[in-house]
């Protein structure tokens, strides 16, 4: 599978979301989203977890920066999305157990689940406010416990992460972090209109819904004259 280096991070380069699922199949890895922010901020904690596992475009700055490199065919691929591509892949051949958001975000995202994916086999879930060790020590030990074949965590970066190298070192599977994912499932968070997503303008229309994320999109600007000027 082609990779890259961007910035000391390894990056998958995948040219649809099939075979990106094809390879994590495979691999039993956890999914981590990449975006411009990440790749910037990027430290020796991040760049270890993300070479450990499978980093793929998330942003549309990490799909500038791989077809800089020469994957031209790579596509961004939405963390939001994927993670119904994949159930909706494996719903009826694989089990699942969900972590992350509040109580009843979580609950209605069970709900909902179970009737658009008829069969599906969830073999349990809990929210994302895991307050103590012993309660994160809980939660791994019964991922060991009952072996589910994917796990969605969507806890934020990089605490998602984390968790899910944790995981990973007793029971081996697929992982993904989903951030807040959940939340949109659910119709908690509005997602941009499909014309703004389509044409990588996802964060514009954040932007304009939220004045306040203007410090976090300088990045997406320093980010594309760091690739224009050959600095990253």
């Amino acid at each position: 599978m082609n990779s890259t280096n961007i910035n000391k991070l390894n990056v998958y380069a995948f040219s649809s979301r099939k075979e990106l699922i094809k390879y994590v199949s495979k691999e039993k890895k956890s999914l981590i989203a990449i975006n411009a922010e990440k790749i910037l901020h990027a430290n020796e904690q991040t760049r270890s977890l993300i070479n450990l596992n499978i980093g793929y475009a998330d942003g549309v700055g990490a799909v500038w920066a791989l077809k800089k490199r020469g994957f031209k065919q790579t596509i961004k691929i939405p963390g939001c999305e994927l993670w119904l591509d994949i159930i909706k892949e494996f719903y009826q051949s694989k089990t699942f157990y969900l972590v992350g958001a509040k109580e009843e975000v979580i609950t209605a995202t069970i709900e909902k689940l179970h009737k658009t994916y008829a069969g599906i086999n969830i073999l349990g879930y809990r929210n994302g406010y895991i307050k103590t060790e012993n309660e994160q020590a809980e939660l791994i030990q019964t991922i060991a416990s009952l072996k589910p074949d994917i796990i969605f965590v969507a806890m934020g970066s990089p605490k998602q992460e984390l968790l899910m190298q944790e995981m990973q070192q007793l029971h081996p599977a697929i992982y993904q972090g989903l951030g807040g994912s959940f939340d949109v499932y659910v119709g908690n968070v509005e997602r941009a209109p499909a014309w703004w997503v389509k044409n990588n303008l996802e964060w514009a229309y954040r932007l304009i819904k939220q004045p306040s994320r203007i410090k976090r999109q300088i990045h997406l600007v320093r980010f594309a004259w760091l690739l224009i000027t050959k600095q990253i």
